[in-house]
């Protein structure tokens, strides 16, 4: 390869003269076999132009082209093989500092005696001159570089880089380098390997000498130098540093002997044939913490573990390594015993090792070990902190979660993204809005309010807290970088408020924007179909699952049953459960819990047994639908095998299994089972005392479920909602007036008076108690009135003769636009019966289908016999009866019995206690009613046989 100079040209900016020029030389080579004449410079050998300076960018350039006949080597080859090479030198006026003289005036002579066979380029501008200094430094004193070319795993990484300034850093084969650098290099490793200096100073020779000697030193005792290979965290450490003197030595070392590494070669492999030496001072550290991850990674726990036990010098990271899969696998004992390990070869100060115990016994569910691990260790970081606060806050502890945090600001410790996110989300959980709030306040502070995953957070929290306003302007002010997640969490904030149209809305929005729901997506939005029972976009969501390919995945599965099960489809709910590819005890539990929601116990429990049969283990979840099934039907026989079941699968003592059962006994009957179960519980929880009041007040025994509130509270249980609601009910049952002023007096302090349900309750408890006037007061006194509250106060106006009230009142309540249920009809239609309305009762029975969509129920058939017997139209009632639309049922006839009796019409008491006992053979009240027509009738004969 030849270099020629074909072309020299001034190249002079219009507003400077031409001193301010650059001469450019072209060198054109060219490989040929014959000769060494340059090819000719065509218009279309134009390739790329070059200039490295501000002042000349609009001056004219010189391009070239490789030529064609040459193979192209690596772009960032300082000696590849090139046609074109551009020297841009500035004139001695310039105001850019020129290169050293020496550089500059024997470049041509240093290529062509290094390196006769290639073309380099030099250039005195920005790159070259900083990479000739940075040489020039470095060949001043090696000492202060670190050699990297043996260890580097990126050809990105510098070959040398200075020990104390970060951003200096040489690359052998940069392009930009002077052409004099290779030859130095092997001209200074030339020297070492002939035992000399090597080096252009006398500094640098000594520092030469001084590595031999302390290397000698090293060798003839190595007892006085530590081993910090394996143990040190940056290259910038010595590999052997000096017990007393604290000098240092580095294997890959620029100033070391020649004969260093093989020295140290031999002596590792005499202490592994006679177990001395080296070895015991310095021991195979890698090879061991590679065999114990190798171990790990293949399942070999104990083994791993034994490994380390035996070497006493095992490297901290052999521990770390152990620790992390002993958390994979929640090895706990295993973990213990690492951690003794650490704690007596006195490494517990290790910060690394303190944070990774700390995760290990925390995600093993012991969070008291993990506690006092933390507050053992020395000092902490800022991930000390982070690993404790997320273990108390995914605990349920998330009280203790924002303490600490606060306990960390204290400190002066800053938290980072990830710790932000973790108390967010102990937040989310309490919640805690006011303390969410300022954590806000301080992301925005830290500059952190910018990240997607904060921000998706942020939005979790608020929603989670009820504060969806906030949730969504956090979400709005996202704009381009919402991801899936960002929409999952909004949507999921508004399903779990019971805005499901919201959460459909976002999605089809959602869709708009182009951006896909993943499988977490659509389990929340079915939930909301589930929550307003929207059967047609559940319809259509399970389309697009389909689309997705979604439908395969479990958990949408379940809920997609779970879904059809709330809109009242079993059969669309049974078709998605038998086609799931696979099912999961959630599966099975989602299927019960839609029979049993739907009072269709018999298939809930048939389900049982074929889940059984499938071999499937039931959990918790699955016994406490199972009870619920068989308490819908009054399946007492059922449930208490299933009792047995629960026994022997070891889940009695769970506290929500053990109110299930005390509810199934409760309402199939068997108050004495509900009571044993209730007083065997080891935990009893507010939920297992109301359900045990509950159980009273149904059968009727309302002293009962008085005392029990007071053993209740003499236990420290206070009282909830529905536990007073059920105790008000049973002073309604009873007549207990005063017992239930008091309940009045206790709820008013505890503020759930304004509760509609409990105001209901209260208007009737005191109408039930003959007090009508305090029933009004309560009724007119609450703020919010549903049509439960006007029912209640018209059933009570009704129960106490006051009729025209009761239609007053319904008159009121239409006009406030409230709609009467069948309840309130009901009431209505007695309140008619007792003031003896027959035609405004006919007026209503025949209007509220019509006017209000209310279709008559048995309750309201029996009403209008009520209402006719009490008129004394025995015959009309007869008829009314004989001409319903349904079958009618034992109450029905009952009715009109009742109503033979008080007006002594025998036939139609005779023929009226005929159906009666065709529905119920052992109605003993029959039996009796027909008795007294007859006694009333002076039928003694009659009254005999009966």
């Amino acid at each position: 390869m030849v270099a020629l100079a074909v072309a020299a040209g001034l190249c002079c900016s219009p507003n400077h003269d031409h001193r301010h020029g650059a001469h450019f030389i072209f060198f054109y080579s060219h490989l040929s076999s014959s000769s060494a004449a340059a090819a000719p410079l065509q218009s279309d050998n134009l390739d790329f132009l070059l200039c490295p300076f501000p002042s000349l960018r609009t001056s004219r350039f010189l391009i070239t082209k490789k030529h064609p006949s040459l193979s192209c080597s690596p772009p960032n080859s300082l000696f590849s093989a090139t046609n074109a090479l551009l020297l841009l030198a500035p004139s001695a006026s310039a105001s850019r500092p020129r290169p050293p003289m020496a550089i500059e005036s024997s470049m041509t002579s240093t290529l062509q005696e290094h390196h006769p066979h290639s073309s380099a380029p030099l250039c005195s501008g920005g790159r070259e001159w900083r990479k000739n200094q940075l040489w020039e430094e470095f060949f001043s004193d090696p000492l202060q570089w670190r050699d990297n070319r043996s260890n580097k795993r990126n050809p990105r990484s510098p070959d040398f880089k200075h020990r104390t300034s970060e951003e200096k850093a040489l690359w052998i084969d940069s392009r930009f380098n002077p052409p004099w650098v290779h030859a130095r290099l092997a001209a200074m490793v030339q020297g070492q390997e002939q035992g000399q200096s090597g080096y252009s100073t006398p500094e640098t020779a000594d520092k030469v000498i001084r590595m031999e000697q302390l290397w000698q030193e090293f060798l003839s005792d190595p007892s006085q130098w530590s081993d910090n290979r394996f143990i040190k965290r940056s290259p910038k450490y010595p590999d052997f540093k000096h017990k007393s003197t604290h000098e240092g030595l580095w294997i890959e070392g620029w100033f070391n002997p020649p004969w260093v590494k093989a020295k140290v070669a031999t002596m590792a492999l005499g202490q592994m044939q006679s177990g001395s030496g080296l070895r015991s001072r310095v021991p195979d550290s890698l090879g061991n913490g590679r065999n114990v991850s190798k171990l790990c990674q293949e399942g070999r726990l104990k083994e791993a573990l034994h490994m380390v036990e035996q070497n006493i010098q095992a490297p901290i990271n052999s521990y770390a390594c152990l620790l992390q899969w002993c958390t994979k696998r929640k090895a706990l004992a295993e973990g213990k015993r690492v951690h003794a390990l650490i704690i007596q070869r006195r490494l517990d100060s290790k910060i690394l090792l303190g944070n990774t115990l700390v995760n290990m016994y925390a995600k093993c569910g012991s969070v008291l070990d993990a506690r006092k691990v933390f507050d053992s260790m020395p000092e902490h970081n800022v991930f000390s902190w982070t690993i404790i606060i997320s273990t108390y806050a995914n605990h349920g502890q998330g009280e203790e979660a924002i303490n600490l945090f606060q306990q960390m600001r204290q400190t002066g410790i800053l938290p980072n993204v990830v710790t932000f996110v973790v108390v967010l989300k102990a937040c989310a959980r309490i919640p805690a809005l006011e303390q969410g709030k300022q954590l806000h306040v301080d992301i925005i502070k830290s500059g952190f309010e910018s990240d997607t995953t904060v921000r998706n957070t942020l939005v979790d929290m608020y929603a989670k807290c009820g504060c969806m306003e906030d949730a969504l302007q956090v979400f709005n002010n996202m704009h381009d970088e919402r991801d899936v997640v960002s929409w999952t969490a909004m949507i999921a904030g508004y399903a779990q408020h019971g805005l499901g149209k919201e959460a459909l809305d976002l999605y089809e929005q959602m869709k708009q924007e182009g951006v896909q729901p993943n499988n977490f997506t659509y389990v929340v939005l079915l939930k909301a179909c589930a929550s307003i029972a929207a059967l047609e976009q559940g319809k259509q969501l399970h389309l697009d699952i389909i689309e997705s390919g979604f439908e395969s995945d479990v958990i949408v599965g379940n809920t997609l049953v779970d879904m059809y099960a709330k809109c009242d489809h079993m059969e669309d709910a049974q078709q998605v459960f038998n086609n799931m590819h696979e099912r999961t005890v959630v599966s099975w539990n989602a299927m019960i819990a839609g029979y049993a929601q739907q009072g269709l116990g018999k298939e809930a429990l048939a389900l049982y047994e074929q889940m059984k049969q499938e071999d499937v283990q039931p959990n918790d979840v699955t016994y406490v639908c199972l009870l619920k099934a068989c308490a819908s039907i009054a399946a007492l026989k059922e449930g208490k095998q299933l009792h047995l079941d629960i026994i022997k699968s070891g889940f009695e003592p769970d506290v929500t299994v053990g109110n299930t059962l005390v509810d199934m006994y409760a309402k199939c009957g068997c108050i004495e089972h509900a009571c044993q179960v209730f007083n065997n519980m080891h935990e009893r929880n507010m939920v297992s005392w109301t359900a045990m009041i509950t159980g009273y007040e149904l059968h009727g025994l309302g002293r009962e479920a008085l005392d029990l509130y007071e053993q209740m509270k003499q236990e420290g249980m206070q009282p909830g909602i529905v536990t007073y609601i059920v105790l008000l009910k049973a002073c309604a049952s009873i007549a207990a007036l005063e017992k239930g002023k008091q309940l009045h007096s206790v709820i008013i302090k505890t503020g759930f008076e304004l509760d509609a349900i409990v105001g209901s309750t209260l208007v009737d408890m005191y109408a039930k108690c003959g007090r009508i006037e305090d029933a009004r007061q309560v009724f007119n006194s609450m703020h919010e009135r549903d049509v439960v509250s006007w029912t209640a106060m018209i059933a009570g106006y009704a129960q106490q003769g006051f009729g025209k009230e009761a239609l007053t009142l319904f008159d009121q309540m239409q006009r406030e636009g409230i709609q009467p249920n069948e309840v309130t009809y009901v009431s209505v239609l007695s309140a008619c019966s007792h003031s003896g309305l027959v035609d405004k009762g006919h007026h209503l029975f025949d209007t509220m289908c019509k006017d209000h969509g209310v279709t008559p129920t048995m309750d309201h058939y029996a009403c209008m016999v009520d209402l006719l017997g009490r008129a004394g139209c025995l015959a009309d009632a007869e008829d009314f009866i004989n001409n319903m639309p349904i079958q009618p049922d034992a109450v029905v006839w009952m009715t009109l019995l009742g109503a033979a009796r008080n007006s002594g019409h025998m036939e139609i008491g005779r023929r009226a206690f005929d159906c009666v006992v065709n529905l119920e053979p052992d109605n003993a009240s029959a039996y009796v009613l027909l008795s007294n027509i007859y006694a009333a009738a002076g039928q003694r004969d009659e009254v005999a046989k009966i």
